[in-house]
């Protein structure tokens, strides 16, 4: 039997008509190509086939069913052809309502290792996170460009451009918030779009609120140090950061923590006092950044009593430590990674001797944790201040930012205390998300980082040949028994770097037949772009 494919207007009147869809969802690709195209077609005839056979059920009218789905299949088989690509945005029967949330939460450095790692000690090798159970699952490409030609391709990112990409849709250079490479142009950013829309907006984050990826969200400047009044132009180890075309009292909007304040940001919480404790570049009687918040309508909160109080129709800046929040786990005796012990004969030669590794360690409590909110605790009362007599919606960044911060500095029990914390803060995201049915839930992160599970005992252990890393090493003692040995191996210096991987991505059910397998970190920007329907960048 054949079939005559309806012409590209028609079939969007057929899909309007059956309210089947929600409207077609365009994201560009960078350099289409045939084999993108036909790839493109495959994935529509398999996608379309699969809403065909998964709608039929229970439903008598066959041909309706039919014609919708072969009317999609043949409007993006037409515009497979043209300069963009399309993903299909063809809702599950529990998805059907329109979304008005959007919650993001960014692991900082969250990828496969480090979510391996956590599980495992956690709940075991054979047990699952929160994160493991949502329904959607894809894998993200990491973009970053070179500074001064931005047309090629750098393979390992930064928190800066990562979060740039995700916030504004625009691929940059390491370092630099919400600008553009070489040019130095201000980014439109999510933020910036929700509030034209009247949506309110927050962020929530486990490290300064200056930090980084909570920075790229609603801020714009060249280099991602420039986080107060006083770090506008400095040179430290022989580098040169210079922001002052940015400061007020050259006509610019300010530091990071002066632009965070006139925002419109309806929440901002996390650490870095220090950053705001600091009079402004056009200070009277020497106000200080957190005094301009004060006069902007910000109810401050610097520890949890002083947060519950604060009442949820009101703007909040909430800071609750000098500079990053401390991590609620660490290395037993706050031990880090470290490098396996050779033998004289060894160093000589590395076929002779033997080779000690570190000992053993177990994960113990931070005694610098003591009261600190916990990540849950700010996402509980961000969402209560957002949603409150709120019927235009919202969206909320929430980030735990020490998975990479531990990362770097070789704490592998400070990584997997803070990727628990995400993993519990989702729980209630999701709780929230279950009562409010138009609540979309993305969680990924802006990119890898060091830490490599690796064997405790060598494959090569049978050989008389000592065989060991060449890195610095973590012999964790595991809840359930035995050793986990996580390998630090990205250099020699003070910190370990990122790394150039892939990171994943979660979804709740709205994210269903929305977010392809694999995609990249501008994506994500008109994915949430589309979801809230707010208005192109300008």
């Amino acid at each position: 039997m054949r079939f005559k494919s309806l012409q590209p207007n028609k079939s969007l009147q057929r899909i309007k008509s059956l309210q089947r869809i929600k409207s077609l969802q365009r994201i560009k690709s960078p350099q289409p190509n045939k084999s993108i195209q036909r790839n493109l077609i495959f994935l529509n005839t398999r996608y379309y086939l699969r809403y065909f056979l998964d709608n039929i059920s229970g439903n008598t009218n066959f041909a309706a069913t039919f014609i919708a789905a072969l009317s999609l299949y043949s409007t993006l088989t037409l515009q497979a052809d043209s300069s963009e690509l399309s993903i299909s945005t063809i809702p599950t029967t529990a998805t059907n309502q329109a979304v008005k949330n959007v919650i993001l939460i960014i692991g900082d450095g969250m990828d496969d290792q480090q979510i391996t790692i956590a599980r495992n000690y956690l709940v075991g090798v054979q047990g699952q996170l929160i994160l493991d159970k949502m329904p959607v699952r894809s894998s993200v490409q990491v973009l970053t460009v070179d500074e001064t030609n931005p047309s090629l391709p750098i393979f390992v990112a930064d928190s800066a451009n990562s979060a740039t990409a995700m916030a504004t849709g625009m691929v940059t250079s390491r370092g630099r918030i919400s600008t553009s490479a070489g040019d130095d142009k201000d980014l439109v950013t999510l933020v910036e779009l929700a509030h034209q829309a009247g949506i309110r907006t927050g962020l929530v984050t486990s490290s300064s609120v200056t930090d980084a990826t909570s920075a790229a969200f609603a801020t714009h400047i060249n280099n991602r140090h420039c986080e107060n009044p006083d770090k506008m132009k400095f040179e430290k180890h022989g580098i040169v950061v210079d922001c002052s075309p940015d400061l007020k009292i050259n006509g610019g909007p300010g530091s990071i923590a002066e632009q965070l304040i006139t925002s419109g940001l309806h929440i901002i919480l996390g650490g870095g006092q220090r950053n705001f404790n600091i009079p402004t570049a056009r200070s009277i009687n020497d106000q200080t950044v957190a005094g301009l918040a004060q006069a902007m309508g910000y109810q401050l909160a610097h520890d949890l009593n002083a947060l519950t109080a604060i009442t949820a129709d009101k703007k909040i800046l909430g800071l609750f430590a000098n500079n990053h929040l401390p991590v609620r786990l660490r290395g037993e005796a706050n031990r880090s990674a470290e490098k396996p012990s050779p033998s004289l004969a060894n160093q000589i030669h590395r076929s002779q001797g033997q080779v000690t590794l570190p000992a053993p360690m177990s994960c113990e409590k931070n005694p610098t944790y003591k009261n600190t909110p916990s990540l849950e605790q700010l996402a509980k009362k961000a969402v209560e201040a957002l949603s409150h007599n709120n019927p235009k919606g919202f969206f909320l960044m929430i980030e735990s930012a020490s998975i990479d911060k531990q990362s770097h500095s070789r704490q592998t029990c400070g990584a997997i205390g803070e990727l628990a914390q995400l993993d519990e803060t989702l729980g209630f995201i999701l709780q929230f998300a279950n009562k409010h049915p138009d609540t979309l839930v993305i969680v990924t992160a802006d990119h890898g980082q060091a830490a490599q599970l690796v064997p405790d005992t060598s494959l090569f252990s049978g050989l008389d040949i000592p065989v060991y890393t060449p890195g610095k090493l973590v012999r964790l003692n595991m809840p359930q028994g035995g050793i986990m040995a996580i390998n630090y191996a990205t250099n020699e210096f003070i910190a370990e770097e990122h790394t150039g991987v892939a990171v994943p991505l979660f979804a709740n059910v709205h994210g269903q037949g929305i977010i392809p397998t694999m995609l990249t970190q501008p994506d994500i920007f008109h994915i949430i772009r589309r979801f809230l329907t707010l208005p192109r960048a300008k």
